[in-house]
């Protein structure tokens, strides 16, 4: 797979921008819910604060550091999401099973680490 990305510097830099055209659309789509469910931070109770910190401001924070420096924002993006998991999985419901839509606005966090990957290993 490495030599298939190596060899074609357009299937790099077709993941590149799908990367940063998903991390747009994710950003876009959860501000979108915090605004038009009204966000109230009244309402927030002082121990979720912590899984908010990770989700939605730790991956959104991640994936324009990822615009940058991909590898960087890959990882603030997936480290983000485990710490959400962890917090109101572990912490604040007593079960990990929050449901996969999380992962998927996470997506473009798994692209931009792949494409530092691809382009460690391309030697660029």
């Amino acid at each position: 797979m490495y030599t298939l990305f190596i060899e074609r510097p357009e299937l790099a830099r077709s993941l590149r921008l799908t990367a940063r055209v998903l991390s747009l659309a994710s950003i876009g789509t959860i501000l979108l819910f915090f605004i038009g469910e009204g966000f109230i931070p009244a309402r927030v109770a002082a121990r979720e604060w912590i899984g908010l910190l990770f989700f939605p401001c730790g991956v959104i924070a991640g994936m324009i550091i990822g615009w940058w420096r991909e590898g960087l924002g890959g990882t603030v993006t997936l480290g983000s999401l485990v710490g959400f998991y962890l917090v109101y999985g572990l912490l604040l419901s007593g079960s990990i099973t929050q449901g996969w839509a999380f992962i998927a606005f996470a997506l473009p966090g798994f692209l931009f680490l792949l494409c530092a990957l691809l382009d460690h290993h391309a030697g660029r």
